[in-house]
C-alpha cells in the first residue's frame, strides 16, 4: 500500500468563506436565465471596443466589451483585469434590467484559475526516460480539477507558454520561473512539484521501485505557498498516487463540489490505470507525427480498458478525419467521471447524426444541453429533431441558439429552414433575409428566400430541399464553465 502523507494545514483551505449554495435545479434555472434570458453571450464582431468600455444601445441594454476575441483561457501579454465580465475575453455581456437584481442578491467572486505544471524529474540527468511521469501527474491533476469545475488551464495553453519562455517540461524550475509562467497564464493558483524514483540514478528501476511525488500550491495573490502534498509508494501504483493527490487538490480548491465529499468515492470513480498504458498515453500527447500518435493512443487504450482518455483522443482524431463510424465506438466509452465527457457526448451526437441515427443524436445533444446549454448544442439538437420531422421541437431549439448568438448566420438559416418546412413562408423569408444581412454571398439562403417568395412548399424526399440543416462541429464550453464557476462561487445572504 502506498504511504500517505496528509496535506499540510494551510490558510485559505476554505477560502470562499460561508456558503449558501444553490441546489442543482435552482442553480441551473438561475444560470440558464442569467446567460440566455438576461445575458446573451455573443462572439464579438469586428467592432471591438477597448477593454472596460461600456455602451448603452437603445432599449437600455448595457454591454461591457472586453476588447478581445480569443477564447478563454487566453495567453495575455499583460495581466487581464479581474472584474467578472472582463474574465470572458471572447464574449460581450449584455445585461438586461433584471440582472442587477441577481447581482444584488448574489455576491460573485472571481473563479479560481489554476495552472498545473509538469512535475520535475529529480533524476533527469541519469534517468531522462522517466520524464513522462511528471507530465502524467500534471494531466491527472488537471483533468480532475476540470471535472470538479475548477478552471484548470489546458495542456496546449501551458505548452505554448513553455515554448515562448523556452522552458523544458521536466526541468527543475526556480520559484521566479514558476511565478513567471503562472503570470503569463493569468492563473490565480499554480500547482507544481517534483518526483524521485529510487534507483533511477543507477538506471536500476523496476515497477517495485519506490516513488515519491511532492506537489506544492502557490496562491498568486498572496505570493506564498498555501499547500504541500506528498505521496510515496511503488512505481506500479503511480496512478493511485496521482489520484490521491488529485483528490486533495479538489478538496482544497473545490470544497463544495460533490467530488470533494468522499475520498473513497473519488478513488472508486477513478480506478487505477496500468503504468505502461499511462506512459504510452503521455508519449502520444507529446508526439508530433499523427501516425505515431494513433499508434501510441491505441496501444494505451488496449493496455487498459478502464483508461478512457486515449480512446477519447482516438475518437476525436477520427472525428476530425470525418470518420464518424470509426469515432463513435471510442467516444461512446467515455464515462461521466471524465472531464471530457460532455465534449465526447457532443461529438458522439454529431457522429450519430452523420450515421443517420437521428434519435440517438438527439439524445446525446439533450444530455449535453441539460448540463452545458451552449448555442451550438441547441442548434444541433434542433437539427436532429428536424431530421425526425419534429418541426416544433426543432424550431424551439433553433430559436434558443439564435437567442444566444444573433450574429451567426447559420442559426438564422436553420430557423428559416424550419419555418419554411412548416409552410410559414413570410416568417421564413425574414430569417433568410437576416442570413443575407450577415453573409451576403450565401447562395443557399438566397435560393430559399426565392422559394419563400414563390410560396413553394416542402416535399419530403426532394434532394434539393431536404436535409439542409447546418450543424456546428466545435464545442466551446470554456466561457460557460467560467461563468458557471463564478456563479457557483457566490457567498452572501439569501434573497
Amino acid at each position: 500500500m502506498p504511504q500517505l502523507t496528509e496535506p499540510h494545514s494551510c490558510e485559505g483551505f476554505d477560502s470562499c468563506g460561508d456558503h449558501n449554495p444553490l441546489n442543482t435545479n435552482e442553480f441551473k434555472g438561475l444560470l440558464r436565465q442569467a446567460i440566455f434570458h438576461n445575458t446573451e453571450l455573443n462572439c464579438l464582431t469586428d467592432d471591438v471596443k477597448p477593454p472596460g468600455h461600456w455602451t448603452t444601445p437603445p432599449g437600455g441594454i448595457v454591454s461591457l466589451h472586453t476588447g478581445s476575441r480569443r477564447p478563454r483561457p487566453c495567453l495575455p501579454v499583460a495581466p487581464i483585469p479581474r472584474p467578472l465580465a472582463v474574465r470572458y475575453p471572447q464574449i460581450s455581456v449584455k445585461v438586461l434590467s433584471t440582472l442587477p437584481l441577481l447581482l444584488a442578491t448574489t455576491a460573485l467572486h472571481a473563479a479560481t484559475t489554476v495552472a498545473v505544471l509538469p512535475l520535475a524529474n529529480l533524476n533527469e540527468a541519469r534517468a531522462p526516460q522517466l520524464n513522462w511521469i511528471g507530465e502524467s501527474t500534471a494531466e491527472t491533476l488537471r483533468e480532475s480539477l476540470y471535472a470538479a469545475d475548477v478552471l484548470a488551464l489546458s495542456h496546449d495553453d501551458r505548452e505554448e507558454i513553455y515554448r515562448r519562455l523556452s522552458v523544458r517540461s521536466a526541468a527543475v524550475l526556480t520559484r521566479a520561473t514558476i511565478l513567471r509562467i503562472a503570470e503569463s497564464l493569468d492563473a490565480d493558483q499554480v500547482v507544481y512539484g517534483d518526483y524521485r524514483v529510487e534507483g533511477a540514478e543507477f538506471s536500476n528501476t523496476t515497477l517495485d521501485s519506490n516513488l515519491r511525488i511532492t506537489v506544492h500550491v502557490i496562491d498568486l495573490a498572496k505570493l506564498r505557498e498555501t499547500a504541500q502534498f506528498e505521496q510515496t509508494g511503488p512505481l506500479r501504483d503511480l496512478s493511485l498516487l496521482e489520484t490521491r493527490i488529485a483528490w486533495y487538490l479538489v478538496r482544497m480548491l473545490a470544497p463544495q463540489h460533490e467530488m470533494a465529499r468522499s475520498e473513497t468515492v473519488f478513488l472508486r470513480d477513478h480506478p487505477p490505470i496500468r503504468v505502461d498504458a499511462m506512459e504510452s498515453y503521455v508519449r502520444a500527447l507529446a508526439a508530433r507525427n499523427p501516425d505515431q500518435k494513433t499508434r501510441l493512443f491505441t496501444q494505451a487504450a488496449h493496455l487498459d480498458d478502464h483508461f478512457t482518455a486515449p480512446g477519447f483522443q482516438l475518437g476525436r482524431m477520427a472525428f476530425i478525419r470525418k470518420d464518424y463510424r470509426g469515432a463513435a465506438p471510442w467516444l461512446a466509452k467515455v464515462t461521466r467521471a471524465d472531464s471530457f465527457y460532455m465534449e465526447a457526448s457532443f461529438l458522439l451526437g454529431i457522429c450519430r447524426y452523420n450515421m443517420a441515427d437521428y434519435e440517438a443524436a438527439a439524445r446525446q445533444f439533450q444530455l449535453v444541453a441539460a448540463e452545458i446549454p451552449l448555442d451550438e448544442v441547441y442548434n444541433n439538437l434542433g437539427s436532429a429533431l428536424s431530421r425526425r420531422a419534429d418541426n416544433e421541437g426543432a424550431l424551439t431549439n433553433f430559436s434558443l441558439a439564435l437567442e444566444g448568438d444573433q450574429a451567426d448566420p447559420d442559426y438564422w438559416f436553420n430557423a428559416g429552414y424550419s419555418l419554411w418546412k412548416q409552410g410559414k413562408h413570410q416568417e421564413a423569408a425574414t430569417k433568410f433575409r437576416a442570413v443575407l444581412d450577415r453573409a451576403s454571398n450565401d447562395n443557399e439562403a438566397t435560393t430559399f428566400l426565392g422559394r419563400c417568395l414563390k410560396g413553394e412548399i416542402f416535399r419530403p424526399g426532394n434532394p434539393r430541399t431536404e436535409g439542409r440543416e447546418r450543424l456546428k462541429l466545435t464545442f466551446e464550453d470554456s466561457a460557460f464553465r467560467q461563468l458557471q464557476a463564478e456563479l457557483k462561487g457566490k457567498s452572501g445572504t439569501q434573497p
